[in-house]
């Protein structure tokens, strides 16, 4: 019953990209995560990569906090999201005195982990508040 967050903010990849590699995690359980991200060919697999051990590790602390029993084998990708974050522009000289303008986009991306009882359970939570 243990849900942990990672995020990274400002990280120099763009939305697009990072939202082609988190799709690949998105439901499957922790470790096969990561050793999916781990042999991605995408470059952006690999701050995400970090950002799933992240999570096991903020789950792991969170279970030692609250003293519950947490098996690293039952964590699985709840939700995993891109964020466009803020976009830094630059300029290009270009012939006869022109500029070309150069968008370097940023990404924030969002690693939600839980184990089975939790999604099971936030459901049911939701249910009661549409029907009130």
């Amino acid at each position: 019953m243990v849900e942990s967050i990672a995020r990274v903010r400002h990280i120099r990849v763009t939305p697009q990209k990072a939202r082609r590699v988190v799709a690949l995690i998105k439901g499957k359980q922790a470790q096969e995560a990561l050793a999916i991200l781990k042999f991605a060919p995408q470059s952006a697999s690999e701050p995400i990569y970090k950002l799933v051990a992240a999570a096991i590790a903020n789950a792991r602390v969170k279970a030692d906090k609250d003293s519950e029993y947490l098996d690293e084998q039952d964590l699985y990708v709840a939700n995993a999201y891109v964020d466009e974050g803020t976009t830094l522009k630059r300029f290009q000289p270009r012939a006869q005195g022109r500029a070309f303008q150069i968008k370097k986009r940023t990404s924030h991306i969002t690693v939600v982990l839980a184990t089975p009882e939790v999604a099971d359970a936030a459901p049911a939570a939701k249910t009661k508040k549409a029907s009130k």
